[in-house]
């Protein structure tokens, strides 16, 4: 019997039950997620079966004939259906010819049985390297006998010089050996670049300092784990220190710039001319203006962080806690290396696949006179759905994470007894996704697609007619993207507290997502100050390392006296420090998130008493206490607080 089938059948009761009930969730999700990548499937195996494959790997030459092999004539194409065994290699005839537009190599193409090893200047050198190695580097009309004679040359034979060339594993191209070549199309790709010589130092930086680049990205890794670590032991002193300076910040600002409007109204004014007269007045009203608008915005800081001052004490009480989840479940430190894995074996798949389909289709005649490879009718639409598959699946991962990390900080919040937690809870959180809840991971993630895709949409659009548009136009058309990348903001923040309530009540996606909105509104100011004044920690966490991997990095590139080579070797590091530290801290931050979701669960439908004791751990247990004390010593219950705070039982209680 399957994991479904042994389960509880769903409750219809509105009421928490944390992890007593577990029944199959979506399961209508499920199939049509899995109909989905059987037609994902099937475009692959399409793709294979009309011979891509071989296109994609073995290479093609200008006239449909796939290198390596026999081939079949194409109808009105000459130098189609020969026998090119002996001949594996495609050779460009101008193989630095890229058109940047369509992003491919305008250039003929035949098939050769061994690249040019070294650079060939004249047509008497290709008739040498042809008779030499057996190898013709011009169209097949031409014979090595005609190169040097025959005038058709110029067209059918390669370009000189003729560059190095060298085989591209797996692919059999021949690409040139050095990369000036593709200076041009470097330079439309890194626009800081403005020559191939500076291209090839960069490179050649990197290649030299590819030691102390490893030793970097391992440093950055290593600093990571450090910071979460630390953030539990200093999250108090941070946030206090990070609020003292927000309040000196606007503060001083805004007392600069009143000044500044002082000091301006006082300055002498008699040696002026009209024209200094009116400049003298416009600056005078201008900080007048930004004075104001100093004020306002310093005095509404200031009430906001007075409202959220007790707020911010349950944010370093959950930092707290965070870093106690992570000392009893260590494997969460490696769920981004688990979930990175496989976003790169999908990646690895979705781009060969997306190679084949570029290959695939009949042979058709363009304009000069060549053969390409189109796919005609409705098949011509797997690039969409191709498309679609991409950001579904690789949001499906994404929120198989996000669901694995909610089920096993759920399982440790609600469990006593601390030592009687699973040996496991990680995996045990896994075969929870696996037999109960991977429809409404597929639901969850199909709604971000939907958003993702018309937005991925509007910006293609945007990029291609840029320059093109009005104005007018260009601002609606920013303004729709921008709505649409908050919408999908909001909409995964409101997912991930969805899979945090289908863990608690194995609810399906609707109900989880509803629920779990309620609990979020009915706490609205706290959510407010763990998003601000937590991520904002973990921001600066972010910079830190960044910032030390850096440093270390200048340290260590000291010795080279060509400053130009640190460019890219420090640009790399420090992309990478970003990305392993924003993956540990991300997490760091979704275990927070599903803690605060659980204390709020937790402080609304129990009060300590017996038989509704709490499930949180001592020090949320501190700061509930303490707020309670605050409440009955300002001798009202009634205020925003009160009620945010007062248990769903004391009512009843009390009576």
């Amino acid at each position: 019997m399957g994991c479904c089938g042994s389960a509880a059948s769903q409750s219809s009761k509105r009421e928490w039950k944390p992890l007593e009930d577990r029944s199959c969730t979506d399961i209508p999700w499920l199939l049509l997620f899995i109909l989905f990548c059987i037609g994902m499937g099937l475009i692959c195996g399409f793709s294979i079966a009309t011979g891509a494959a071989a296109r994609l790997v073995s290479g093609y030459d200008s006239y449909g004939n796939i290198c390596g092999q026999k081939n079949v004539k194409v109808e009105g194409i000459e130098n189609s259906g020969l026998d090119l065994t002996g001949k594996k290699y495609v050779f460009f005839l101008e193989p630095c010819n890229v058109d940047l537009v369509e992003r491919k190599i305008k250039s003929i193409a035949v098939c050769v049985s061994a690249c040019p090893q070294n650079e060939l200047k004249t047509l008497a050198d290709v008739q040498k390297f042809a008779n030499t190695n057996g190898s013709t580097l011009c169209s097949y009309e031409l014979k090595p006998s005609e190169y040097t004679t025959d005038s058709r040359a110029d067209k059918l034979c390669p370009k000189f010089p003729v560059p190095e060339s060298a085989p591209i594993p797996f692919f059999h191209r021949c690409a040139p050996v050095n990369i000036s070549c593709y200076a041009k199309f470097a330079e439309a790709l890194i626009t800081f670049v403005s020559d191939s010589s500076v291209l090839h130092r960069l490179i050649s930086g990197v290649m030299t300092c590819k030691e102390i680049i490893l030793g970097l990205c391992l440093l950055s890794l290593v600093l990571s784990m450090i910071m979460m670590v630390i953030i539990r032991y200093i999250s108090r002193v941070l946030v206090w220190i990070l609020t003292v300076l927000v309040v000196l910040g606007s503060l001083g600002g805004t007392g600069v710039l009143w000044w500044l409007y002082a000091k301006q109204r006082k300055s002498n004014s008699d040696t002026l001319t009209v024209e200094q007269l009116q400049i003298a007045k416009d600056n005078r009203q201008a900080l007048l203006i930004y004075a104001i608008a100093a004020t306002v915005f310093t005095v509404i800081l200031l009430l906001i962080m007075l409202v959220m001052r007790k707020r911010v004490a349950l944010t370093i009480a959950l930092f707290h806690v965070a870093g106690k989840v992570f000392i009893h479940l260590p494997l969460l430190v490696f769920q981004p290396f688990w979930t990175f894995f496989a976003l790169i074996l999908f990646w690895i798949y979705w781009i060969t696949v997306l190679l084949i389909l570029g290959t695939t289709g009949s042979p058709v005649q363009n304009e000069q006179g060549f053969v390409e490879f189109r796919v005609a009718g409705p098949l011509r639409y797997m690039w969409w759905y191709h498309l679609v598959g991409l950001v579904w699946i690789s949001e499906f991962i994404l929120a198989c994470q996000q669901m694995t990390v909610a089920g096993a900080v759920v399982t440790y919040y609600f469990t006593r007894e601390k030592r009687n937690l699973p040996l496991t809870p990680i995996l045990a959180s896994v075969n929870r996704l696996i037999c109960y809840h991977l429809g409404t991971v597929a639901k969850g993630s199909f709604i971000i697609t939907l958003v993702k895709i018309p937005r991925m949409i509007l910006m293609y659009i945007h990029t291609q007619v840029k320059g093109k548009e009005n104005a007018c136009a260009r601002c609606i058309l920013k303004a729709c993207i921008c709505c649409l990348w908050c919408l999908e903001k909001c909409l995964t923040y409101l997912n991930q507290n969805a899979y945090t309530a289908t863990a608690i009540n194995s609810t399906n996606f609707c109900t989880s997502a509803k629920d779990a909105f309620v609990i979020l509104v009915e706490n609205a100011l706290r959510v407010a100050a763990i998003n601000t004044v937590g991520d904002f920690m973990l921001f600066l966490g972010k910079v830190l390392i960044v910032c030390s991997t850096g440093l270390a990095g200048i340290m260590l590139l000291n010795y080279k006296q060509d400053y130009t080579v640190w460019v890219l070797p420090l640009v790399i590091v420090c992309l990478f420090a970003f990305l392993v530290a924003h993956c540990f801290l991300s997490i760091y931050e979704m275990v927070v998130d599903v803690l605060f979701l659980c204390f709020a669960i937790d402080n609304k439908y129990n009060d300590g008493s017996p038989g509704k004791e709490f499930y949180m751990d001592k020090v949320l247990m501190e700061f509930v206490e303490n707020s309670r004390k605050a409440m009955k010593e300002a001798g009202r219950g009634g205020g925003p607080e009160g009620r945010e705070l007062k248990p769903m039982a004391s009512g009843a209680s009390s009576s």
